[in-house]
């Protein structure tokens, strides 16, 4: 039986090693992770935690309604054992309809239904040497990554808040919230979950990205750069060293990402390959 459980009333140890032990296993579910980055949250659990399906929600003007928290790509039912179409039908039928809207990406093990929309992710596999991925990058790519290694650009740690600091200064697009990326990334950091890398040229910080690390996911959860980062090429440079340095490894680099043909033809140029999830929406409005 799937019961609709409150996150007061979550049995969180169960519920995060139903997480941890998932075929469907992201980091995003973890009970700390949605406190950081979700409003609200409840679960649907299935028996003694046997699968379980985070519903993130919010509330405007006295309306509840469901969607996906910002820094958190994939949610969806997690289960320690494989489940049929029908049970995560089942799971989706169950939430509730005092959420008038639910728009929720669900993860990529999940199957196709009907009701729901295909969206595009990236991924890199790391299994191979730099030079043999680095054949794999589009002609532009390779000249980017060299441009970047020319203009003698360097990478070292640095801050979130540095990293926020460009972003506000130079796009336009800057409404998630501050604040929880911050509390995410002091987390993250002090329990050895992610790295935040900056690329320096001449000790000025032109650009940089903060990388989630679990289960052999490198995750590229956020970037920024300025326009003297943009013009020598610090993304691709940035990106390129990290491929390098994780060479020959089982690691997966997660680009997060896709959907926007210009963002998803740059990831594709890394020889990144395109893996799919789900969107799925409903509404009572």
């Amino acid at each position: 039986m799937i019961i609709y459980t409150k996150r007061k009333d979550l049995d969180v140890v169960k519920y995060d090693a139903c997480i941890k032990n998932s075929i469907q296993f992201r980091i995003y579910a973890f009970s700390w992770y949605l406190d950081i980055v979700a409003d609200n949250w409840d679960v649907l659990v299935l028996d003694d935690y046997k699968a379980v399906m985070p519903i993130p929600w919010q509330k405007k003007y006295f309306l509840k309604y469901s969607s996906q928290p910002f820094f958190c790509q994939q949610l969806g039912v997690f289960s320690k054992d494989e489940i049929s179409k029908e049970q995560q039908q089942n799971f989706i039928k169950r939430i509730p309809i005092k959420f008038l809207k639910v728009s929720l990406n669900l993860n990529s093990a999940m199957l196709f239904d009907k009701n729901m929309v295909k969206k595009t992710n990236y991924i890199l596999k790391l299994n191979d040497s730099h030079s043999n991925l680095f054949k794999s990058f589009s002609k532009g790519r390779k000249h980017a990554a060299k441009v970047g290694e020319k203009n003698e650009l360097k990478l070292k740690e640095t801050s979130i808040e540095s990293l926020i600091k460009i972003q506000e200064e130079f796009y336009t697009y800057t409404n998630y919230s501050k604040e929880k990326l911050e509390i995410l990334s002091a987390y993250i950091l002090k329990n050895n979950l992610g790295f935040i890398q900056g690329v320096f040229k001449d000790n000025v910080l032109i650009g940089g990205a903060f990388f989630l690390k679990t289960n052999n996911n490198i995750i590229y959860l956020f970037s920024s750069f300025s326009s003297l980062g943009k013009k020598m090429q610090a993304a691709s440079f940035l990106i390129n060293t990290i491929i390098k340095q994780h060479e020959n490894t089982n690691n997966i680099l997660d680009f997060e990402g896709g959907n926007m043909p210009n963002i998803g033809s740059f990831y594709k140029s890394f020889g990144a390959k395109i893996t799919s999830f789900y969107f799925f929406k409903r509404s009572f409005l």
